[in-house]
């Protein structure tokens, strides 16, 4: 344990706030592997108070005139309790029906009959009201064994953890997926609609078309990802890509690929725009995705150059591309597929997108680099699709109705006159300053501290902020300087296993700049990191005023974000990630990540319309057992925290954050998810 000196807050404690104070006393034995060596602090204020004015200040720093210095180790020794004792008050929470082992609360297949077909509308998000909400544990199913480490996921996987056969057979002939009987494993031959040689020769195709290998492009989308081989075998060039795909027929698709040790969500392109920020990726593909591109005046293509970088690729493969030579294995008549090309050409064109390349299986558009095209749409007026109006505000993008219109690029360009400025090449892009944040485009909020302000940052349509509160760049490189220090701590005192390849899908539920994820793949670890975005918003609250209740009913035009809307720069970084509200659960299935982490989230939740419980339970489910939680935030939150742990299954402990923090009263809580199975 170390040494640093820790400040005790004798203010108002987390444990005061509404929904979280009082825990419901629960039943249940606390196991000896639960107890064992596992010592936690349940100091109350008076404890804390007290100890305070009784132990001389160190001369640490001192932000409130209320807080006393005192070495941690001190501290702890004398207020350290055993978890059982904690147990005694904490709610136990139960296991689910082992139906729900694969439960996906805001992509319920059972709910999603509730909504109309209409264009994809029943695959979006459709989350429980906060009444609704599951009070139990997703249970793992019988079995179930640890994930084969990465590289050998990409290839195999125990068919006990995902054991759903539907895709071996419905896809056999194209060897999406494959069960071996001897091993009981699934293994990932890389096969795929479009993908006749697999996937790494298919891309070995597209790579004689565009520049995969020099670093220019950096963060794909794939739209209907299948078992996500496209991303699995992208990864061998550099390129970072988001896997996507519905819950739907083509069972635990996004599963499989999660569970292969790969970047992606459960989405859909639908009535809502995706989740993700203008500018974010440097391609965009679709290899026989179904998609309907050119319908509905463009709308659909237009949400994909939303969210392509200027100078982007879409890669289009499958239906109607090449239909000359497929159109007899499709099953459809030329003619057909011909005027669906000649749409698909034409929308693109209305886009202000360039024909790059079409070769073979291959049609690739690029979206320019500057704006000169979208000026003289704008000028003409009557375009189709028409150019978006200023309100119609590119950044919102939770639960926000998709436009039929073109979304602007930014006013503001680089030295090169590329709007919104331009990242540079992979892997300079994961420490430079990000365009963002060097064109003054967002608030200052760094992934280790707080907001400008000390508050929320509030964005309307077409919100910008003072320049006052503008992130600088000298303000970044601080942040990344200090996150490459965290992460070296947490290696070495707190989870030897981050360096040591244990962990590979990882989360980081508060990302800001995603200086977490940076220092993770600035050392070069076998991990990815889901950076996460927390927002919320009036279109995720119901008309009885309960999250989830109506989104679709309502759509306001303000969003919250716990800090700033750091998400553009996350992308900027060549890392990725997605808004979220946590009042709500994430869209992917249970078990899908290794290790979740979270700075400074929970010390800002006494606001929120959800309890903190509902949080945990969500980790809880995300999490795959044995995997880890890393809490780092004020020590009042961690302690409140950590009397909730043994209900949760969960073996847990409070260390030092290592650095000045410790001495601002923040520590690290260091959770283990126990294994335990349905049955």
């Amino acid at each position: 344990m170390s040494d640093e000196p820790l400040l005790i807050p004798t203010g108002p404690r987390f444990g005061d706030l509404p929904l979280l104070h009082n825990p419901l006393s629960g039943s249940g034995d606390v196991s000896d592997e639960l107890t064992r060596n596992h010592l936690i602090l349940l100091a109350a204020d008076n404890d804390a108070k007290d100890l305070a004015e009784t132990v001389p200040a160190t001369g640490a720093r001192d932000r409130k005139a209320s807080r006393r210095a005192l070495p941690l180790r001190r501290f702890l020794n004398q207020v350290r309790y055993n978890l059982a004792e904690a147990a005694q008050t904490a709610r136990m929470f139960e296991p689910c029906d082992a139906a729900f082992t694969d439960h996906t609360p805001c992509e319920d297949p059972a709910r999603a009959k509730l909504f109309p077909k209409t264009a994809m509308m029943h695959h979006e998000r459709h989350c429980p009201p906060v009444r609704e909400v599951m009070q139990c544990l997703i249970p793992p199913p019988v079995g179930y064994k640890t994930p084969l480490p990465w590289p050998q996921s990409r290839v195999e996987a125990w068919y006990v953890n995902v054991p759903h056969k539907h895709l071996t057979t419905a896809k056999a002939d194209q060897h999406w997926i494959q069960y071996e009987e001897e091993t009981e494993k699934f293994l990932f031959p890389g096969g795929g609609t479009m993908f006749h040689d697999g996937a790494d020769a298919y891309i070995e195709e597209l790579g004689k078309i565009l520049p995969l290998t020099d670093g220019s492009i950096r963060t794909a989308l794939d739209t209907g990802c299948g078992v996500g081989s496209f991303g699995a075998y992208m990864l061998n060039r550099g390129i970072l890509t988001m896997s996507l795909a519905p819950r739907d027929g083509h069972e635990a698709q996004v599963q499989f690929a999660l569970e292969r040790g790969l970047p992606a969500m459960i989405g859909v392109l639908a009535t809502k725009r995706l989740p993700y920020p203008p500018r974010s990726f440097d391609l965009a593909h679709c290899s026989r995705c179904l998609i309907p591109w050119a319908r509905e005046d463009g709308r659909l293509l237009a949400e994909i150059d939303r969210v392509l970088r200027p100078g982007g690729f879409w890669v289009l493969t499958g239906p109607p591309i090449y239909w000359k030579h497929y159109a007899s294995g499709w099953n459809r008549p030329e003619a057909d597929l011909a005027a669906e090309q000649a749409e698909i050409e034409r929308t693109a064109e209305s886009l202000c997108w360039r024909k790059y390349a079409e070769k073979g299986m291959f049609a690739v558009w690029q979206k320019p680099l500057d704006g000169e095209c979208q000026k003289g749409k704008a000028a003409e007026g009557n375009s189709i699709p028409p150019m978006c109006p200023a309100a119609e505000d590119p950044d919102l993008s939770w639960y926000t109705p998709m436009p039929a219109c073109l979304t602007p690029v930014p006013a503001v360009t680089d030295e090169n006159g590329v709007p919104g400025g331009r990242p540079v090449n992979w892997p300079a892009r994961l420490t430079a300053v990000p365009p963002r944040i060097a064109l003054n485009l967002v608030p200052a909020a760094t992934s280790s501290g707080q907001e400008a302000n000390g508050e929320e940052m509030v964005l309307s349509g077409g919100g910008g902020v003072g320049a006052d509160a503008l992130a600088s760049a000298d303000g970044f490189r601080a942040d990344t300087a200090e996150w490459q220090r965290r992460v070296r701590w947490y290696k070495e005192k707190l989870l030897p296993g981050l360096a040591q390849g244990r962990y590979r899908n990882i989360m980081d539920m508060n990302a800001r700049d995603g200086g977490f994820a940076a220092a993770l793949a600035e050392a070069d670890d076998p991990v990815w990191v889901m950076n996460v975005v927390p927002v919320e918003r009036g279109a995720a609250i119901g008309a009885d005023g309960e999250p989830g209740a109506a989104a679709d009913a309502v759509s306001p035009s303000t969003v919250v974000f716990s800090a700033a809307d750091t998400l553009g720069v996350i992308y900027e970084r060549g890392l990725l990630g997605s808004y979220q509200d946590w009042c709500e659960a994430f869209s992917t299935y249970p078990r899908t990540y290794d290790l979740v982490h979270a700075s400074n989230l929970f010390s800002k939740w006494a606001d929120r319309p959800c309890p903190v419980e509902h949080v945990l339970l969500e980790i809880d489910r995300v999490l795959r057992p044995e995997g880890a939680v890393l809490i780092h935030d004020e020590l009042p939150v961690l302690q409140q925290l950590l009397r909730l742990a043994p209900g949760l299954r969960w073996d847990a402990r409070i260390e030092s954050s290592g650095g000045d923090d410790s001495a601002e009263g923040e520590a690290v809580l260091v959770c283990a998810k126990k294994y335990w199975t349905a049955g």
